[in-house]
């Protein structure tokens, strides 16, 4: 992997660059849609590549692993010949649903006892076995294991864990260190920040990740029920040490808003299953704010879902169909508003990379966020 940082706001920290991997370059900054259980739900590989189109996307270690299973990926030759995806790919690590899965898992020093969602067998993460399952998966970028702590989260609780994260991470190093490639790409690791919401924790880990010289690093243990507030003064507090020369991805982040926010604070990469999600749910996501689809006020509105037009979807189709489409239960909307949401959250981290380069992020990140900041 290689990052090259090509432009940075002259009011801010907000950066426009290139990271290039084997399977194509990504320019940031960048949001990457959510493929859990290698498929990005809803949508079919050829729309995403010609209408979304985006630079790289997500898969998740924790469903990979209980679904299909690793020897069946590695006996397609990887992820992407088994899902036909020709572009990037990264792979959390399943510290975020061991996190999750709180009620059914047990943490200890060697690693995570699980009982699995889907059958209630018992399974084992370690900091080793979750590199070799990720090597196996294929994914371009894959991630240190980690616990994601909670929120509110105890200070001493937080510490236990964030040292824990830290030895962890030296574990993955040690193992990825002797553990080969098993396609005919290079894999890039990024080790994870945690510590919750405490400042003096969160100097502590992206000091220690920084030492870790990886060629990218993320930040995890936000967005877990916190005020955004919060989660922009810990960003700050953490992309003030992280490398500048090396991307910085922000994970499970967010809203739209919370996404330019993050930009502005230096923060180059982002995933959320919120477009997809919201989507299948009828909230989509525009410049002018956000439009619940399932309202009576739309049922008459023949006007396109949104006049922008950045994808084919929303001067294709009126809000009154796609309302009618949800109404019936039509699963067809749910595809629908799942497309417009991918298409935007897309649009958005393009525009702002756009005014990073032009040098006017700041004031057009604040008039987008009031606009985007209200109900229609």
């Amino acid at each position: 992997m290689h990052f090259k940082l090509e432009a940075t706001d002259s009011q801010g920290s907000a950066r426009a660059g290139t990271i290039s991997l084997d399977h194509g370059i990504v320019e940031t900054p960048i949001f990457m849609p959510v493929g859990t259980v290698a498929t990005v739900k809803g949508v079919h590989q050829r729309e995403l590549r010609e209408e979304i189109n985006p630079d790289i996307i997500l898969g998740n270690t924790y469903h990979l692993y209980l679904r299909p299973q690793t020897p069946i990926l590695e006996k397609a030759g990887g992820i992407h010949k088994f899902m036909n995806w020709t572009g990037n790919i990264l792979t959390d690590s399943g510290g975020y649903q061991v996190y999750s899965l709180s009620a059914n898992r047990k943490i200890k020093e060697e690693g995570v006892k699980f009982k699995s969602h889907i059958d209630g067998s018992y399974h084992t993460f370690t900091p080793e076995n979750v590199m070799e399952i990720q090597r196996t998966i294929g994914a371009d970028i894959i991630m240190a294991f980690d616990e994601c702590t909670p929120y509110p989260c105890d200070y001493n609780y937080a510490k236990r864990s964030m040292h824990m994260t830290h030895r962890w991470l030296d574990r993955c190093i040690k193992h990825l260190e002797k553990t080969p490639l098993k396609y005919d790409y290079d894999q890039t690791f990024f080790p994870i920040v945690q510590g919750s919401t405490y400042k003096d924790l969160r100097k502590q880990s992206a000091e220690y990740i920084a030492s870790a010289n990886a060629k990218g690093n993320a930040i995890g243990g936000l967005s877990v029920g916190e005020p955004a507030e919060e989660m922009y003064e810990m960003t700050q507090v953490v992309t003030e040490i992280l490398p500048k020369e090396k991307p910085r991805y922000l994970m499970g982040v967010g809203t739209p808003i919370n996404i330019l926010e993050n930009i502005a604070l230096g923060i180059d990469m982002f995933d959320c299953v919120m477009p997809t999600r919201n989507g299948r749910n009828g909230m989509l996501f525009t410049a002018e704010g956000t439009i619940n689809i399932k309202n009576k006020k739309w049922e008459s509105d023949f006007s396109a879902i949104d006049p922008m037009g950045i994808t084919w979807v929303d001067t294709e189709y009126s809000k009154a169909y796609l309302r009618h489409l949800f109404t019936v239960n039509e699963m067809l909307g749910r595809q629908i508003a799942t497309i417009h949401n991918l298409g935007f959250y897309l649009w958005l981290v393009r525009e702002a990379r756009k005014h990073i380069v032009a040098g006017d992020f700041t004031p057009w990140k604040n008039q987008m966020v009031k606009q985007m900041d209200q109900r229609l």
